[in-house]
C-alpha cells in the first residue's frame, strides 16, 4: 500500500521521463520499506501553482505514506535518494523539495473493497 505522490511547479516533461521517474520511485520505495512493489502506487502532478521561500522558482512537494512505522533511518535514506532523483529528472534543486512521511494504520487504508486492517 505504499504511496509516493510528487507535486511540482515544473511543466510536464516528456512521457518517457515521467514513466522513468515513477518506475524508479516505485522500485526504490518498495526496497526502502521492504514491501512488495505490487502494492506501491506512484503519482506525478506537474504544473502545480506553488511557491517556496517567497519565490516561484521550481519546487516540489512529495508525500510518502505507508502502513506501519517508518524509522528515522528509513526516512533519512529515502529523503536523500528521492531528492537526488527528482533533482536529476525534473531539475528541482534539492533544497526546494519537501517530503512528508506519514505512517498509516491498516484499518485507515482501503483496497479491493476492504482495508488492510
Amino acid at each position: 500500500m505504499p504511496l509516493i505522490k510528487v507535486q511540482s511547479s515544473v511543466p510536464a516533461p516528456e512521457k518517457a521521463t515521467i514513466e522513468e521517474l515513477l518506475k524508479n520511485l516505485s522500485a526504490n520505495l518498495a526496497k526502502h520499506l521492504g514491501k512488495p512493489e505490487s502494492y506501491v502506487m506512484t503519482a506525478f502532478e506537474p504544473d502545480v501553482a506553488m511557491s517556496f521561500a517567497g519565490t516561484f522558482d521550481p519546487v516540489c512537494y512529495v508525500e510518502i505514506k505507508s502502513i506501519g512505522n517508518m524509522s528515522s533511518a528509513q526516512t533519512k535514506s529515502m529523503s536523500q535518494e528521492f531528492c537526488q532523483h527528482i533533482n536529476e529528472k525534473l531539475g528541482v534543486p534539492t533544497n526546494r523539495i519537501y517530503i512528508e512521511f506519514a505512517n498509516a494504520t491498516g484499518s485507515m487504508w482501503g483496497w479491493n473493497s476492504s482495508t488492510f486492517g
